[in-house]
């Protein structure tokens, strides 16, 4: 599936036909009401006034962001909605900055509590620095849990709010992802907001995160399936940068960020970083660079301006680790190839390059023709020029016939030859084992820190470790550093 032009992008209005997704546009049937709350009780109700927005976009989005900064009349006691266990709730909001469309919907506390059977350990997923996700069963169209097995499973994530990550990036996830849709994005089903409660409730994803299936798993991701994921991703990339009503930018694109659903189909998940990409005659958005060390623009990690070509640059990235089995930043391999981007970029220029780079636990089972043009395509992604990258548009077209291709190079002369080339030039005797062959061995991927980028490198890693599998739906604390 291509980009489609301009006259075939449609709006999906909750009461009209539903078109290849998009935000619901002001042409729909659709409203929405903003309001403004206090909540005395809550820990986070002091919200700047600031935070009163249609949707986040304001110079400081995402975490420790601000949301856009548009004059909203407060209204003031809180709006009080009856409970529903039958319908969706209407297009109304109840918390700063949110704006909710008609699909979501509203739960309670206590229909989270029991659908998760009280958040017990059994229907833990994972945790992360927003908190906690939980396996839960509710009913097919309202929010009334039900016993397990029956209904719809979803994913509940519920904000700690002794967490690296709070309530902006809670609002931010709403703000985005309740008025997206496409196949390639993570389908965002309800939210809940009750005193100091905050939780999400999505879709769930049964085969977790592509990170986990990449550096966790001992079984190696096909060649096929791997580019059938890339494919996906660039399809949900490509959906915000040209065709959603507003551009959006993703700002953490990453390999933890890309979740699967039983077919190996990828969604894009965790949006509280996304901006609102420039309009108009402006060629950036300026902000704090936030972010995953490996992942982020070089461009956007010295100026703070973020464009499109900063998602571009971070898809290059992925595509590496895709093609390698490597993590972007692994300090457990040897002094020179900690940082997979500078490591790869001289494998990147060589013509037949890509036999370096290819994950050796894959052995032959990878295509030539594929290899070679993944090879190519993450050199332009990852070029130190941002206008010289391509439109991801560009990216899924190029990527659409690599996931069908049978070209194998475990059947072709040429890939025994190029491995007996590369083996005389790392001086390796002659019959020394292949260097792509499954039986070679390769170093142990170590954990990647995950960090915000504001205040640069301090040398020390997340303080986190995970209680158990990390959940896809949350990551690591984002933590400054000085």
């Amino acid at each position: 599936m291509g980009v489609g032009s301009s006259a075939e992008r449609r709006n999906v209005s909750p009461l009209g036909e539903k078109g290849a997704g998009g935000r619901k546009g002001s042409a729909g049937v659709g409203c929405w009401i903003r309001l403004c709350v206090s909540h005395p009780s809550s820990s986070h109700a002091k919200v700047d006034a600031a935070l009163c927005g249609a949707r986040p976009s304001s110079e400081t989005r995402g975490k420790n962001d601000a949301i856009q900064n548009q004059p909203v009349r407060q209204i003031v006691p809180a709006l009080t909605l009856p409970n529903n266990d039958e319908n969706i709730s209407p297009p109304s909001i109840l918390a700063d900055g949110l704006t909710v469309a008609f699909q979501l919907r509203k739960f309670t506390f206590n229909e989270l509590r029991f659908a998760t059977r009280n958040f017990r350990p059994e229907s833990l997923l994972g945790e992360g620095g927003f908190g906690r996700v939980y396996k839960g069963w509710i009913g097919e169209n309202g929010t009334a849990p039900v016993r397990p097995g029956t209904g719809l499973i979803v994913a509940v994530k519920t904000l700690n709010h002794e967490g690296q990550q709070g309530h902006k990036e809670w609002v931010a996830e709403v703000n985005f992802l309740g008025n997206l849709q496409h196949p390639n994005l993570v389908k965002l089903i309800g939210y809940c907001i009750e005193d100091s409660q905050r939780q999400l409730v999505y879709e769930f994803m049964p085969r977790g995160s592509l990170e986990h299936h990449l550096f966790r798993k001992s079984v190696p991701l096909p060649w096929p399936i791997r580019m059938k994921i890339a494919l996906g991703a660039a399809r949900g990339l490509a959906f915000l940068h040209e065709e959603a009503e507003r551009p959006v930018i993703y700002r953490d694109f990453k390999t933890s960020n890309v979740l699967l659903d039983a077919d190996y189909n990828a969604k894009l998940s965790d949006f509280g970083l996304a901006r609102d990409g420039p309009i108009g005659d402006k060629t950036h958005v300026s902000t704090r660079v936030m972010g995953t060390y490996g992942y982020a623009a070089p461009e956007y990690v010295m100026t703070g301006h973020l464009t499109s070509k900063s998602d571009v640059y971070s898809f290059g990235v992925v595509l590496l680790e895709l093609m390698t089995g490597r993590r972007s930043m692994d300090k457990n391999r040897p002094a020179g190839e900690h940082n997979l981007v500078e490591w790869a970029r001289p494998h990147l220029k060589q013509k037949q390059g890509f036999q370096a780079l290819m994950d050796p636990k894959l052995g032959g089972n990878i295509s030539m023709k594929g290899a070679y043009k993944v090879t190519q395509l993450a050199r332009a992604c990852l070029t130190r020029d941002p206008k010289a990258r391509p439109l991801m548009s560009q990216v899924v077209e190029i990527l659409k016939p690599l996931p069908d291709l049978k070209d194998m190079a475990s059947s072709s002369g040429l890939y025994y030859t190029l491995q007996a080339e590369q083996a005389a030039r790392l001086g390796y005797p002659s019959g020394s084992r292949s260097l792509m062959s499954p039986q070679s061995s390769f170093a142990r991927n170590g954990q990647q820190p995950m960090r915000s980028l504001s205040h640069g490198p301090r040398g020390h890693a997340s303080p986190y470790r995970p209680q158990c599998h990390p959940s896809p739906y949350l990551q690591f604390p984002r933590v400054s550093a000085k």
